[in-house]
């Protein structure tokens, strides 16, 4: 069966974060190739490049939990029963046999709902994992108090017993609702066409999580390089950090690191922590957001991209940015890519949650021979075997996906 129009379902319009910004990527590719699209969202959809591209666009006209008064948060987050009539009725007004739905972000704004409103349709409907909300209440698999990864059954009673939540335990608890909620309408059970996971490492926290292993299709990011030209990062000192500036992301242990041994670190990025940088670790600069120009810029006068997040970064896309620069990385190992990128001599791996693993690893990238690292960044600039997809085979990818479920 030819494939007709692709519905794009997500909570916003607009790109408020990566989920965002990949679903309008592929909308602009798809449209790029003369297949109609069709955008449905929890926010007020306006967009002036949906527009542009010929877009139609239905609209839920509601704000992100996080600026919503506390008590319709906590009541529409666990079901949010006007997102799902929205749903519901533009299904019964446009659906046909050629419709692929394709749900994105869903936690801030639509909530478990939405998936109750595409039961109907499941066989025709992908669901994006762009993170772990579909197999944990917190997201990320991670226990914010005890700063380690977590190991636990999600809503089983060791998991209902711990705070592992960043504010409180109360929100803890009304996680674990939304995610008992979750459970009865993703009902596993029901023919989904699939989900997308960003890494195949995923799988088996997704399992894990209640989602079967059958729906479970790997589809990498797309990510460019910063620059087209190689970073000769072997003639280089210092590193550099790119992202958002807080706990959970490591950078404090970066700076306690890079201090410790005597590194150079610029810190790309905005966030909380970032007063407390400045503050604590004036030698350090401390940049803000850049354009993707300017990252480039910047990074072509590092040794290394350092990651040091505690959690387990599913795609961390600075990574593959990097690596594909000719930039080398130095990965905590709870980053799912962090494996892959010591097995294919791209970069070296640390315990964030270890002092002196954090410290070997920085005194190691500046201490190896000129050669070592430039073969590293030889090794990531002309791979054939990419960490991430390119943007035409990433939509290639997705184009295979909708067609097959239409077979």
């Amino acid at each position: 069966m030819q494939l007709g129009k692709i519905v794009m379902i997500n909570d916003t319009s607009v790109s408020r974060g990566g989920t965002a910004a990949l679903a309008l990527l592929a909308v602009r590719n798809l449209r790029a190739r003369g297949i109609p699209v069709q955008w449905v969202c929890g926010d007020d959809g306006v967009n002036p490049e949906l527009e542009a591209l010929g877009v139609p666009v239905t609209a839920a006209h509601q704000a992100p939990l996080l600026e919503r008064d506390r008590a319709e948060a906590a009541r529409s987050g666990i079901y949010n029963t006007p997102a799902r009539d929205l749903v519901a009725r533009h299904i019964a007004e446009h659906d046909d046999a050629q419709t692929i739905y394709h749900l994105h972000g869903w936690a801030q704004i639509l909530s478990p709902a939405v998936f109750t409103a595409l039961a109907p349709v499941a066989r025709r409907v992908f669901v994006h994992a762009h993170d772990m909300f579909l197999a944990c209440p917190n997201g990320v698999y991670m226990d914010y108090r005890a700063g380690k990864v977590c190991t636990r059954t999600p809503l089983s009673l060791d998991c209902a017993l711990t705070n592992c939540d960043k504010r409180a335990y109360v929100h803890k608890v009304w996680r674990l609702a939304r995610h008992a909620v979750l459970r009865r309408t993703f009902d596993g059970a029901l023919p989904w066409a699939g989900v997308f996971q960003i890494h195949p490492d995923m799988q088996p926290r997704l399992e894990r999580g209640a989602i079967p292993g059958r729906l479970c299709r790997t589809l990498r990011n797309p990510a460019d390089p910063y620059r087209t030209t190689r970073i000769a990062a072997e003639e280089n000192k210092g590193f550099i950090y790119v992202g958002r500036l807080e706990a959970d992301k490591g950078v404090l242990a970066l700076a306690e690191a890079a201090r410790s041994t005597g590194s150079a670190v610029t810190f790309i990025g905005e966030g909380v922590l970032r007063g407390a940088l400045e503050s604590r670790f004036p030698e350090f600069p401390v940049t803000g957001w850049k354009t993707r120009d300017e990252i480039g810029a910047i990074a072509s006068h590092a040794r290394a991209l350092v990651m040091p997040s505690l959690h387990s970064e599913p795609f961390a896309l600075v990574l593959p940015e990097a690596i594909h620069s000719g930039l080398p990385v130095l990965v905590s190992d709870t980053a799912l890519m962090a494996q892959e990128i010591v097995t294919r001599g791209l970069g070296i791996a640390f315990d964030v949650t270890d002092s002196a693993s954090f410290d070997a690893a920085l005194i190691e990238a500046n201490a190896a021979p000129p050669e070592r690292i430039r073969q590293m960044s030889l090794s990531g600039f002309t791979t054939n075997q990419r960490l991430a997809l390119t943007v035409e085979g990433w939509t290639d990818g997705l184009i295979a996906a909708y067609q097959s479920a239409l077979a």
